[in-house]
């Protein structure tokens, strides 16, 4: 009887041993196809970092190729790279005029808030049915000095009283992203701004052939948005070639001021989005063609779709 129960005491461990070997090369099996898995996803995402990165630059060549004396959404910049099939992959791009948009920068030129260009945002912020009040908080947080602009600024106190604290920046945006930390400037305040405005490195003009209806009603005292889409109908056919051709065609009664626009642009958000295989991966950059010389990438940045 005792021999047979350490028979079967021996089967069972065997059985057991085999179980656990099993389990074992199951489990790094598991492991290595998992690595290898990892191994390819990082090459695939590497790979389509570099096709997106080269897209960013192919804007900017065809940048480079385009009239610095008038830009507009007929050209070929305007026009997206259909998808093009790149080491395995694909890839599409295209280019936006970042001066069809207000540039919050221009709020504080050298230091000190600039009116006009508050003016310009109240519209803007008045026609989205957003309280025209943080306005000086935005100018508070980029101004040189710490005296708070009423009502609704902003200065270092405020800020520090917050959890966590910090100071506000007394510089321009980097990015429109940063009202996020400026007083008065919530979620759904900026999800409706985010079309219309942008943060640009230097001051600029508006380039209305370029610029959507709401920013052209901001522009212009006393236009209606039924006016502005008549004007975007009327560049869509025939581009404004300068400033009297656009002051031209403006209603009656309806003004802009000539130092706030322009009819062509200086600088260009080029984006990008490569696949490859599993992976996809989009680029943006900011782009600044200068009046003389070749278009350079101010910053490169991956972003989520």
């Amino acid at each position: 009887m005792s021999t047979c129960r350490e028979q079967g005491a021996a089967v069972i461990t065997a059985m057991l041993v085999v179980a656990l070997a099993a389990t074992a090369a199951s489990f790094m099996m598991w492991q290595n196809h998992l690595w290898l898995r990892q191994v390819e996803n990082l090459d695939h995402q590497a790979q389509a970092r570099w096709i997106a990165r080269a897209a960013v630059q192919w804007g900017a060549a065809i940048l480079d190729e385009d009239s610095r004396d008038i830009d507009h959404e007929n050209e070929k910049w305007a026009a997206s790279l259909p998808p093009l099939s790149a080491e395995g992959g694909e890839v599409t791009g295209f280019i936006k005029d970042a001066q069809g948009l207000i540039n919050l920068n221009n709020l504080v030129r050298n230091g000190k808030r600039n009116q006009s260009d508050v003016v310009i945002l109240t519209r803007l912020m008045i026609a989205l049915e957003i309280s025209p009040d943080s306005i000086n908080a935005l100018a508070d947080w980029m101004d040189a000095d710490n005296e708070i602009t009423s009502p609704g600024g902003a200065e270092d106190m405020q800020y520090l009283a917050l959890e966590p604290p910090y100071r506000a920046a007394n510089r321009i945006l980097e990015d429109v992203g940063e009202l996020y930390r400026v007083q008065g400037f919530k979620r759904d305040t900026i999800l409706k701004l985010q079309p219309f405005v942008t943060a640009l490195p230097a001051d600029t003009t508006i380039n209305v052939n370029t610029a959507p209806a709401e920013v052209l009603m901001a522009l212009c005292s006393g236009l209606q948005l039924a006016d502005a889409m008549v004007l975007i109908k009327r560049r869509n056919s025939q581009a404004f070639k300068d400033k009297a051709d656009f002051q031209k065609q403006l209603p009656q009664g309806v003004q802009a001021r000539d130092e706030d626009y322009n009819v062509s642009s200086r600088f260009f958000y080029a984006s990008a989005i490569s696949r490859n295989e599993r992976v996809q991966v989009a680029f943006q950059a900011l782009l600044e063609r200068p009046d003389q010389g070749k278009t350079k990438t101010l910053w490169l940045k991956q972003i989520e779709e």
